[in-house]
């Protein structure tokens, strides 16, 4: 398990070392401090993501997947969106949606790459969560927003460190990452990074720590933290199986992922297959 982690020091370490966390959007921060208020009507919260077009779009796009949209057709504009979600289900999608677009370097191929590995990984994990959320009670726009900023420090390094990642593939990242490598190197890891950038985009606490620990399957964190670590973990490994690649030390952790998911050994087989079904349908 990771130490206690002092946002504050830690967030001025990795500045003063050369590491550029992403600021909180200027429509992030509009459109909480609106919800925070109280004071808002669906076409003012949709007035407020409509100010970036690029956002909106994305936001649109993921919106009106057959999981979000279930079924509903005929939407074309924000509003009809937000009535559909609902605030808490947008706010988390625009989250998501927005970091992808403050943690790109132009049109590098890299960049690329990592944020259609982390979009897949996302869709897989709202996909499982929807499948098991009377299990879990984690809900798909929550495993989606931490599918997305799962390994978000990555990009953070890959800013600061140009050579961080090589093993890529420009269809698809395939870069498992050693932590404690990155700890002996760079003495950080993406996990670290990763929650910082959470904490500071204001992300739910089990979500800030389920990105802490999305490397291991954390004992000591029970309820949401480790049902969402494990909804990460089983994303991962399926999405890794459509790509037909292994999942380094799966062997090691499907036991307790498919235990904390209430899946039986015997189902899983199944369970995959229809969540690649599902998946394929909606990507």
């Amino acid at each position: 398990m990771k130490q206690a982690i002092n946002d504050e020091e830690a967030l001025k370490d990795l500045i003063g070392r050369g590491l550029k966390i992403p600021p909180w959007p200027k429509v992030l921060a509009e459109l909480q401090q609106s919800l925070e208020q109280g004071d808002y009507d669906n076409h003012t919260l949709a007035r407020i993501i409509g100010k970036d077009p690029g956002l909106a779009a994305m936001v649109f796009k993921v919106a009106k997947s057959p999981l979000f949209a279930k079924g509903k057709k005929n939407m074309d504009r924000l509003d009809q969106v937000l009535m559909m979600l609902g605030t808490k289900q947008l706010l988390s999608l625009v989250q998501a949606v927005a970091l992808t677009t403050s943690l790109s370097e132009g049109k590098r191929k890299a960049f690329d790459a990592f944020w259609t590995r982390s979009s897949d990984i996302a869709e897989m994990a709202a996909l499982i969560a929807d499948d098991r959320v009377s299990v879990c009670n984690i809900f798909p726009e929550q495993a989606y927003m931490a599918g997305i900023f799962r390994e978000c420090g990555i990009p953070v390094l890959m800013q600061r460190f140009p050579d961080y990642c090589k093993k890529v593939s420009f269809d698809r990242l395939q870069c498992e990452l050693d932590v404690e490598d990155e700890d002996a190197k760079l003495n950080v890891d993406h996990c670290v990074i990763g929650y910082l950038v959470a904490r500071h985009w204001k992300l739910p606490d089990f979500v800030a720590t389920a990105i802490l620990y999305h490397e291991e399957m954390p004992r000591e964190e029970f309820g949401a933290v480790r049902s969402l670590v494990a909804i990460l973990h089983l994303a991962r490994h399926y999405c890794n199986h459509v790509m037909h690649v292994e999942t380094p030390g799966w062997e090691d952790l499907e036991a307790e992922v498919l235990a904390e998911l209430g899946l039986h050994p015997d189902e899983e087989k199944e369970f995959r297959q229809d969540m690649e079904e599902r998946f394929h349908g909606e990507a």
